[in-house]
């Protein structure tokens, strides 16, 4: 089995915080060896996230054209707390990056954040969405509802529920979106 994919087998199992000896093992290296290739757990996590985040990312470029700037954001937001549920701890772990800028998932995530940022502005100078509601906050609870959904055994199905409840509160009320 390639690392990669002892990586995925194993965060799937016992998620993000597992033990790097057990993706050693599955994968039939050394640990050491495992760590030439990949020098830390987010260096690993980047490994098999990125190309994911770059499609996220793509999306949210296409999506800057979308005719309804509201649907687009709250469809890419979607797409996100999906990916978001992937494995146990995963929220946890983008969070983390986006508060360190030294950590190898850092810019992907960063370039994640921008998007949503990117996203918001154009749903918020459409005035669908509360002008109060900041970049910063949006991978937060995204990610919080992806912490949600995952606590469950249906987390798709969750996540449309629990993001529905977000995107309530996201819209612009009558007062703010007229004054």
């Amino acid at each position: 089995m390639s690392r990669r994919a002892a990586a995925r087998a194993t965060f799937a199992e016992q998620g993000t915080d597992a033990s790097l000896r057990e993706v050693a093992r599955r994968a039939g290296v050394g640990i050491g060896t495992l760590y030439r290739h990949f020098p830390s757990r987010e260096a690993l996590l980047e490994a098999l996230l990125g190309q994911g985040f770059d499609t996220l990312r793509a999306q949210a470029l296409q999506s800057l054209d979308a005719p309804d700037p509201a649907g687009a954001l709250v469809s890419w937001l979607r797409r996100l707390a999906i990916a978001s549920t992937r494995y146990e701890g995963l929220p946890a772990s983008v969070m983390e990056a986006l508060r360190d800028p030294d950590s190898r998932l850092h810019a992907s995530c960063e370039g994640l954040r921008a998007a949503a940022a990117d996203l918001l502005a154009r749903a918020q100078r459409s005035g669908q969405v509360r002008r109060d509601l900041n970049a910063g906050e949006l991978p937060a609870t995204t990610n919080a509802v992806a912490w949600a959904a995952r606590q469950t055994a249906g987390p798709a199905e969750l996540v449309d529920r629990y993001l529905s409840l977000l995107v309530d509160g996201l819209m612009a009320g009558e007062a703010e979106a007229t004054g």
